[in-house]
């Protein structure tokens, strides 16, 4: 949803920029207002996403950094029945910078008190990609088919790979 912005930092925009109505409180929440209303409709799962994560979760401990909001986090996270299946997630809001800066990386690592280096983060976006490798994580980039990460941000990733359903725990561990 925010490319790598806050949700703050995206409400700022769509208010300054775009010239939308209401504080930007305001609108943040009616963004994730919508936006969870419609996943209690149909949840825009990637298909075998929940599945690589089951995958996973079997060889790893499991964390969520996301540069989506608490709510969302948690929304997409429980209707997937996934909750249980991780330790630890954290929101870009719950730190000083946003994608690309690691922050929102380190923080998840601090959390399950396992050291950067040791952790692999999977991601699809460029500043996902750029900021798993600024907090020094094995980088697994399955790149977002709609909207592909640029090659320079690729070529930080430890692999790259063009299905999730390539996801295994050899790949990360490798």
């Amino acid at each position: 949803m925010t490319g790598g912005k806050t949700c703050a930092e995206w409400s700022q925009y769509l208010h300054d920029v775009v010239g939308l109505s209401g504080t930007p409180r305001e609108l943040n929440d009616e963004v994730v207002r919508r936006m969870l209303g419609r996943y209690a409709e149909e949840l825009p799962l990637i298909v075998g996403a929940a599945d690589a994560v089951r995958r996973l979760r079997a060889s790893f401990r499991l964390a969520v950094a996301s540069s989506s909001n608490r709510e969302l986090i948690d929304g997409v996270r429980d209707a997937a029945g996934l909750a249980d299946l991780f330790e630890a997630t954290v929101s870009s809001e719950e730190v000083p910078r946003g994608k690309p800066a690691p922050d929102v990386f380190l923080e998840a690592a601090r959390r399950l008190a396992v050291a950067p280096e040791r952790c692999a983060a999977i991601e699809d976006s460029a500043n996902g990609i750029r900021a798993a490798h600024a907090a020094g994580m094995r980088v697994v980039a399955i790149p977002n088919r709609r909207y592909p990460p640029a090659a320079d941000a690729l070529e930080l990733a430890d692999e790259v790979v063009d299905s999730i359903a390539k996801l295994s725990p050899e790949l990360v561990a490798a």
